[in-house]
């Protein structure tokens, strides 16, 4: 087959890829202002490389982003979550009380922006490496799968 036969998709992704990841870093950062947040920015994120790889090919898309920065990116996403509710725990507040975060009296909101942030910067580390992960496991699968198989 020609490999001119999908150009417009490639030309057409090559633009809309960069504008996704722009709006997941957008729902990302808005989260705390409105719906969206972690969650949502890693399955957007997770969509760009998804349909980098539909479009270009699973090779090229584990060439640019490597299954074991994927999975590393996911285990950094559980660990920052994690972290978080730890270091509120050795500040003596519960897991995940943000107020303790800096130390800061009950009422001081600083601990508060820093510990959602944070947290959501992990949900969105740990979606978006999980899927992604999800993903090149089942697509590695397919591509080893020969036509005379079918």
């Amino acid at each position: 087959m020609n490999s001119d036969h999908h150009v417009i998709l490639r030309v057409v992704s090559k633009a809309l890829i960069p504008v996704i990841a722009l709006f997941g870093f957008y729902v990302q950062f808005h989260g705390d202002f409105g719906p969206g947040g972690g969650f949502q920015a890693g399955v957007i994120m997770a969509v760009a490389i998804i349909l980098y790889s539909l479009i270009f090919g699973i090779a090229a898309a584990m060439r640019a982003i490597t299954p074991g920065f994927v999975r590393g990116l996911a285990a950094l996403g559980f660990l920052l979550f994690a972290g978080v509710g730890v270091w509120a725990l050795i500040q003596g507040g519960d897991y995940l009380d943000y107020d303790a975060l800096l130390g800061e009296e009950p009422g001081g909101h600083h601990g508060q922006h820093l510990g959602i942030m944070l947290v959501e910067l992990g949900v969105l580390f740990a979606v978006s490496g999980s899927l992604v992960s999800i993903f090149y496991a089942f697509a590695g699968r397919v591509s080893e799968i020969r036509d005379e198989d079918w």
